[in-house]
């Protein structure tokens, strides 16, 4: 094989499909990337086995062929090759030559027999949404999957499809994210999958804010095409919990806040927390918040903020990092959050976003 083509091409290309290799891999081939030419273009693919991350550049070929090479060398290489054009050949051997400006390398790869393929999705129903879309809802959602191994069926993002409803939900048992957008067309039949959190970062890394995503659901893979860059992931097994069980009707008596202020405050005094004294306690009042904390050995801290309340007056507690990270990603000025009690979740509701947090005692 013998390819030319610019440093910065195949850089942003090594970079889009590495992320998903791990060093911690027992399995050598799994540490490279595989190149091969196809047609006009030059095809790269990494996988852990679990994610698999495919994509082409333009390129010039003077030879075909493929190889698998060690990919955080190459990488390294690459980004400190002068900028301009790149050849890379592979010799005998295994060796592959690496040319910029003045300058060469030779590294040692490995035949791509070796590789695992990637999948095949065939005669499968196409699903179509625009990227922004979906990476909004990747967003709002990601941030509340379990990181337990012990609930593995927690450790992804639920994905349910009906028609043209796309519904994402995401928990680790003690808060809860959904949110439901329509699709670009419906389908003719219901999907519900659970997609690994490491796959959902994959994807959301790469969706844009313009243009439309695909993707294929087989029976336990899932493909999506992302302007070309193609992602397919491993489908984990088993049954999400009922989530609708847990989510409360509204109530009337919301308490009416300014995300700024709010959000401002709970950082505040979660500079008082540590692992044992995580909650932060909040004490509803008519027309104001008290968000305070209390640390033994460590301090304690106070804070008031305006609200519009009607309800009755409250006190309880909830761990802050929760409720930041609801804060920070959602982007209306105005919040309405519902108490539901002092032993009682706290639920935020916004158009098609529902965000529930369980509490903590105090």
């Amino acid at each position: 094989m013998k390819i030319k083509l610019s440093k910065e091409n195949l850089l942003q290309a090594i970079q889009t499909v590495q992320n998903v290799i791990t060093s911690k891999s027992t399995l050598p081939i799994l540490s490279n990337i595989l190149i091969e030419t196809k047609k006009d273009t030059l095809r790269l693919n990494a996988t852990d086995l679990d994610i698999g991350i495919s994509c082409e550049i333009p390129v010039e070929i003077l030879e075909e062929g493929a190889i698998t090479i060690p990919a955080k060398r190459f990488s390294d290489i690459i980004k400190e090759l002068p900028n301009g054009e790149v050849v890379v050949s592979v010799k005998k051997n295994n060796q592959i030559d690496i040319e910029g400006l003045n300058c060469r390398f030779k590294l040692i790869g490995l035949p791509k027999d070796e590789f695992p393929k990637f999948p095949e999705f065939k005669d499968k129903e196409v699903i179509l949404m625009e990227q922004k879309t979906l990476k909004e809802m990747m967003r709002l959602t990601s941030f509340s999957v379990s990181h337990e191994e012990s609930r593995y069926v927690l450790n992804g993002i639920l994905v349910e499809i009906n028609d043209e409803q796309i519904k994402l939900v995401a928990t680790d048992g003690r808060r809860l994210a959904k949110i439901e957008n329509k699709l670009s067309r419906g389908i003719k039949k219901e999907l519900n999958i659970i997609i690994p959190f490491k796959a959902v970062q994959e994807i959301s890394r790469n969706l844009k804010e313009v243009g439309s995503v695909s993707f294929i659901v087989g029976t336990n893979q899932a493909l999506f095409d992302i302007d070309g860059i193609l992602i397919a992931t491993r489908i984990i097994e088993g049954e999400f919990p009922n989530y609708n069980q847990v989510i409360p009707k509204p109530i009337a008596e919301k308490v009416k806040v300014k995300r700024d202020d709010i959000l401002a405050a709970i950082r505040r005094a979660n500079l008082l927390a540590t692992p044992d004294f995580q909650a932060i306690k909040f004490e509803v009042f008519k027309d104001k918040m008290v968000i305070s904390k209390t640390t033994p050995d460590v301090g304690e801290s106070r804070e008031e903020i305006k609200i519009d309340y009607i309800g009755k007056e409250l006190m309880v507690g909830f761990n802050p990092q929760f409720l930041i990270d609801f804060f920070k990603n959602v982007s209306s000025d105005e919040i309405d959050m519902e108490f539901l009690g002092e032993d009682k979740a706290a639920v935020m509701r916004l158009d098609n976003y529902l965000y529930l947090v369980l509490p903590m005692r105090i």
